[in-house]
């Protein structure tokens, strides 16, 4: 049985990131601005005045973060950052939203209208030194995560309710040829959220609206599901001892006073053991 990992309701939980070399698990309330984690009992945030979203570490105390107007270089002894590349900084109606390491050093990271406008965000990859667009007219970025064997990156605009698969050149990681849809939801009514490949090459996707996180086989079959108290799921992360626990974001945002007031632990993070076996989060080289 999934327990909340930690109370602290999010508006817009995202972008659990567990970091290897720390032990330690990292995400976002992206709502309210601030990167959160915990140290033992210790619960800690910083509080940034613009939306946060994504990270992937760099070393052990410094993790490439997302915002809506850039690439950052984030101590976290300090809580100083720096600007590494911008990102739609001229573009006041986007943010920041869904982001992973890959495979090479680099980092995916996608875009989305504030308000969801339709066709608002972009995909982009950042890899030595140099921004690229990726995708664009996407909606809702996200999804975002690669297979063990680095033979092809996963990614969704969840308005269109499809995962796609897009293969990628083993000597850079750049893909390759047109994305092509690995996984229909249209019927089934599911929303795909955040997303992460495990250490057998099955994807867990968060599906929004109804609280669980569900794992395919890299042929797209159904394997499980595993439910969390809280409606609206929206990234999982493997983390812990020997990486086989399942951590999961969730939101409160777009849900009513009612709905909060019958389920209380909506917007938390929660935490799920043996609940597979993942693959560590790549590094990023700068």
């Amino acid at each position: 049985m999934s327990t909340v990992f930690d109370d602290r309701p999010c508006a817009l939980g995202e972008g659990p990131l567990w970091h290897p070399a720390r032990q330690q698990l990292f995400w976002f309330d992206i709502l309210n601005k601030r990167l959160m984690t915990r140290e033992g009992v210790n619960q800690i945030s910083w509080e940034f005045d613009e939306h946060v979203s994504a990270a992937g570490w760099v070393d052990r105390d410094t993790l490439l973060l997302a915002s809506e107007t850039g690439l950052w270089q984030f101590n976290l002894k300090s809580g100083h950052r720096a600007l590494v590349t911008p990102l739609e900084a001229d573009n006041p109606i986007t943010r920041s939203n869904d982001g992973r390491a890959d495979p090479w050093g680099g980092f995916w990271i996608g875009t989305m209208g504030k308000q969801a406008e339709a066709g608002a965000g972009s995909i982009y990859r950042f890899w030595k030194g140099t921004l690229r667009c990726l995708v664009s007219d996407v909606t809702i970025s996200n999804a975002i995560c690669f297979a063990p064997d680095r033979s092809v990156a996963y990614f969704c605009d969840t308005k269109t309710r499809q995962v796609r698969r897009w293969s990628l050149n083993a000597e850079s990681g750049w893909p390759e040829g047109e994305s092509t849809v690995f996984l229909d939801l249209h019927k089934e009514g599911l929303n795909p959220d955040g997303a992460v490949v495990d250490a057998d090459g099955n994807i867990w996707i968060a599906q929004w609206g109804i609280g669980r996180v569900a794992a395919y086989t890299p042929r797209g079959q159904f394997l499980k599901a595993i439910s969390f108290d809280a409606s609206h799921t929206s990234c999982p992360a493997f983390g812990g001892d020997s990486l086989g626990t399942l951590f999961c974001t969730s939101a409160r945002q777009g849900l009513s006073n009612a709905d909060i007031e019958s389920q209380p632990t909506n917007g938390m993070t929660f935490a799920m053991p043996n609940a597979g076996r993942g693959q560590a989060e790549h590094r990023i080289i700068l």
